[in-house]
């Protein structure tokens, strides 16, 4: 008798197995929304789907007359363009800071107790003064973004680096490589999966960054919608805006799975 802890379903069983709470949670919306609609027709608490394909829809195809733009096309490159700038800054800095604290004991020492201390400070407690630094438009939501993750990838990476074998330095160290050789040559390589895999574990924290930002201070982007409409209680918005806000994670994570997988085929756990 196989065990369960064996079983292991193949991909059209994962497919199915994961379709299934979903569809479930989705019949669950729908009854709960039909009950209260039979009672009260106006109900704003739990839009139909009709209601919700309707108000999406509309966001989808028609000019907002204020802004002489397409409301969701226009929030989501908005809240697209922070998100991707404040990655790309968070990454970069992981990158190079995790590959020299892991690498150079002199460097985790000096820089490590400040990682530290900036990695324990809640991002949303220092929002307040990167509007004032930085003032209310761009650069302090990206900046935000980039401050939440890149403490927590920096020492991520930097702990993967520092456990490498040290027999890989010693024999680098023996064929004549010195430091900088050891770091690009040696620890990098085995550096980038880990790193594809620790933004993907970035990715949630970087969405609530930039939604807190842009509900504080912005006049488009996603979170700027959801906050805006919600004081007219218009779920028939905020409930499709959160679902495609879902969508743009699961395909930036998909997108990253299959980087990891193509790119770095040989690394143990890469691109699961």
């Amino acid at each position: 008798m196989t065990r369960l802890i064996n079983r292991r379903p193949g991909r059209s069983g994962r497919l199915v197995a994961g379709a299934v709470p979903i569809l479930l949670l989705c019949l669950t919306y729908g009854v709960a929304s039909a009950l209260r609609h039979a009672d009260n027709p106006a109900d704003k608490v739990l839009p139909t789907f009709g209601a919700m394909a309707a108000a999406l829809w509309t966001s989808a195809t028609q000019v907002d007359p204020v802004s002489g733009q397409i409301t969701l096309i226009a929030d989501t490159l908005a809240s697209l363009m922070r998100l991707g700038s404040g990655l790309a800054i968070a990454t970069g800095t992981a990158l190079v800071l995790g590959l020299a604290l892991g690498v150079l004991p002199v460097v985790r020492a000096v820089l490590s107790p400040v990682i530290t201390v900036i990695a324990v400070i809640p991002p949303i407690a220092v929002l307040p003064i990167l509007f004032i630094a930085l003032g209310l438009g761009e650069a302090a939501k990206i900046a935000l973004i980039a401050v939440g993750i890149a403490p927590y990838m920096t020492r991520d990476l930097a702990a993967h680096v520092a456990a490498l074998p040290r027999e890989q330095i010693i024999k680098a160290e023996t064929l004549g490589a010195n430091s900088w050789l050891v770091a690009i040559r040696v620890a990098l390589p085995q550096m980038l999966p880990r790193l594809i895999e620790t933004l993907r574990l970035s990715m949630g924290p970087a969405w609530v960054f930039l939604i807190a930002a842009e509900a504080i201070a912005s006049d488009v982007g996603l979170g700027y919608r959801i906050f805006l409409v919600r004081r007219y209680l218009a779920m028939d918005i905020i409930l499709p805006y959160v679902a495609w806000i879902s969508l743009l994670a699961i395909a930036a994570d998909a997108l990253l799975n299959l980087i990891s997988r193509r790119a770095f085929p040989w690394a143990k756990g890469g691109g699961r």
